[in-house]
Order: structure tokens, then sequence, then C-alpha cells
């Protein structure tokens, strides 16, 4: 163990996830989440249950027993200054509430690195990727502005492949894992600041967890690589599943909508590859179409995007507009993308109406 870090990681839900894993190798984590959550984390700590290879059930981690140090609070209690490194694990949407629109100006002008583990990634962050026409992508964005005072060298992405949720019948600090792949991130543009994401690549690598009946090796490790591209690996899988379990007959699971009609979905996600790769992505950067379709075998429920829009919520992460508009900057269409953002802005303006 070298330096002990403090993380301030702002969304309690799915970045519980990523907390349990830095608690675990020992360094210091607050979340940035609402009154009651931060509440009953605070009494009771966060619970993440994760399944692991060769075990019966889950595997339960109570951040209590680990040896960092969570507590949670608002918004407006925090300071950005007080941290090393600041985590975003809300969806995009929420970005732009009071309270949490504060927050992340302080983080902008604080100049603390700031790691995205959202579906959709930070305009700041895409102007690292050189060709891109970050103007054109505004109004992808719920709010674009809530990004104007990032620097883009203060700003990095890792892709958020694990697969998670709040068990419905559970108290609001329980997350349960689906699938345990690994966070991905790109390297910071500044050496020093990514030599502090390959330090908790390694603590969180060397955690062995007592279970009580002995030492195991928990899944959902931190992997940080050279490559800008490397966390765009997500929007292939995003675009041929998540987006796709939007429907005109209403929501699907993901696993459905990857294996009803697997040529649409093998042509829809290497299109996207295809996008990734004239953007300068390399093709090892990338997950091979079979390997994504295996996994989703396993993905049982709609997308959170596809629960959102069909829950009623205004406003959803756009990664399929943002993908289908940077394609248009390299003169690419997909009439499944189109269709499925078609699908999606109708439903959106439906939810509107209602909401107003």
């Amino acid at each position: 163990m070298g330096t002990t870090y403090r993380i301030l990681i702002m969304g309690a839900s799915y970045g519980s996830l990523l907390a349990t894993k830095l608690l675990a190798a020992g360094h210091t984590v607050k979340l940035a989440c609402l009154p009651a959550e931060a509440e009953l984390i605070n009494k009771e700590g966060a619970r993440v249950r994760l399944p692991v290879k060769g075990r019966e059930g889950l595997v339960e981690v109570d951040s209590r027993k680990l040896p960092g140090n969570l507590s949670a609070d608002v918004p407006s209690a925090i300071k950005p200054a007080d941290y090393d490194l600041v985590a975003l694990a809300m969806q995009e949407p929420q970005y732009r509430s009071p309270g949490v629109r504060e927050l992340l100006e302080a983080v902008a002008k604080s100049r603390v690195p700031c790691m995205s583990i959202m579906n959709m990634p930070p305009l700041p962050y895409l102007a690292r990727i050189p060709g891109i026409s970050i103007d054109a992508l505004r109004s992808c964005y719920t709010d674009a502005t809530v990004w104007d005072s990032f620097d883009a060298k203060l700003m990095t992405l890792c892709s958020p492949d694990p697969q998670a949720f709040r068990p419905p019948e559970e108290k609001v600090n329980v997350l349960q894992v689906r699938l345990p792949t690994n966070f991905k991130a790109a390297r910071f543009d500044s050496d020093s600041h990514t030599a502090m994401l390959r330090q908790l690549e390694a603590d969180i690598e060397a955690v062995r967890f007592d279970t009580g009946t002995g030492k195991i090796e928990l899944p959902v490790k931190l992997k940080v690589h050279d490559s800008v591209f490397v966390p765009l690996a997500k929007w292939a899988m995003l675009i041929a599943g998540n987006y796709r379990c939007v429907t005109k007959q209403g929501m699907r699971p993901i696993k459905e909508a990857v294996h009803s009609d697997i040529e649409a979905s093998r042509a829809a996600y290497n299109w996207v590859v295809k996008l990734c790769v004239s953007l300068g992505a390399d093709e090892k950067d990338l997950v091979p179409f079979e390997k994504y379709a295996a996994a989703a075998n396993g993905l049982a429920s709609p997308s959170s995007a596809a629960r959102a829009l069909y829950g009623g919520a205004p406003h959803i992460e756009r990664v399929d507009r943002l993908v289908q508009t940077i394609a248009a900057q390299k003169g690419m269409k997909s009439a499944v993308l189109d269709e499925v953002v078609a699908l999606v802005d109708a439903q959106l303006e439906v939810n509107r109406k209602k909401a107003a």
C-alpha cells in the first residue's frame, strides 16, 4: 500500500460499487447523494452483492468491515478541493439538478482530476478525442452548460461495464451486481494523475476479501489504459443492447434485444465498432461482438435507460443520439440507430407532455 487517497464519488447507487472496491483497498471515500441516502449510509454503511466464479449465490461486502473509510453527505456540504480524485457516477440528466450542479461547478473550479463512470461521456472528455466537433454535440446533453468550466486535461472516462441494480425490496444502501466485469479507464492527460489511477488499479488488484471461510479474490477490477478510445467500447454494447430494449410495443430485456435477431444486433454492434475505428480506435481496444453477445445472455432485465424512459422520465442519457451525431460528422449512418433515436425521441415527447 502506498498513498491513501481521498476520493469523492458523486452518486451513491452505481457509485457504491466503485466505492467498495476503493474501500477494500484502504482508501477514503465520500459519496455525494440525497439526504436520506446519506443518513442511511452513514448509519449502516453500503452493501454490495457480487457473483463470484465458482461460488454459489452472492458474496455480500459490507463497507463497515473494510479497511477504508466511507462517509456520505449532501452536495452542498462537500468541498471538492479536499479530495485527490472525483468520480462521476450519476446519470447525465442529474448533473443539472439543484445542489448537484453547484457541486459539479466547484469540482471544475477546484481543478481536481475527474473520472466519469457514466454511460454518457462528459463533453470535456470528448474534446480529448481528435476529429470530433464538440459544439455539434451539445444538443445531445440534457444541459451542456454544466460542463463548460471543465478543463479537458483534467477529465477522463472509465467504461461502466459492470452491470448493477438496486434490488427494489431492499434499502437504498444495497447494490447488486448482475455482470461483474471490469471498469476500464483511459489515462489522464497528466502523468502524475495517471500514476494515481495506476496506484488505485494495483491496490484494487491486490485485495483479498475475507469471507469468514477463507480469503478470495473479488471480481470487478479497475484497468487503466493509455488509449482514450478504450472506454468507448461501451458504445457498441449500448447501441446493440441497452437502447434496443426500446420498441414500439414497450420495453424488453437486454438479452432479448440482442438475441431475438442476432444478425441485426451484430450489424448494429459492428457499425459502432467501425465508427470508433474511424475516430482512431484500435480494433483491439474494443470488445468483439461474440463476447458481448455471450454476456448479454445473463442480462434478463431491460436497461436502465429503457426503464427510465417507460417510467415517465422527461430526460434520459442520450448515448444513442450522441453516437448518431458523431457518426454523421464522419459521414456514417445506421438505419437501426436512426430508428432507435426516433423511438426514444417520441417516448420522451410523451413523457414531457405528461410532466408538463
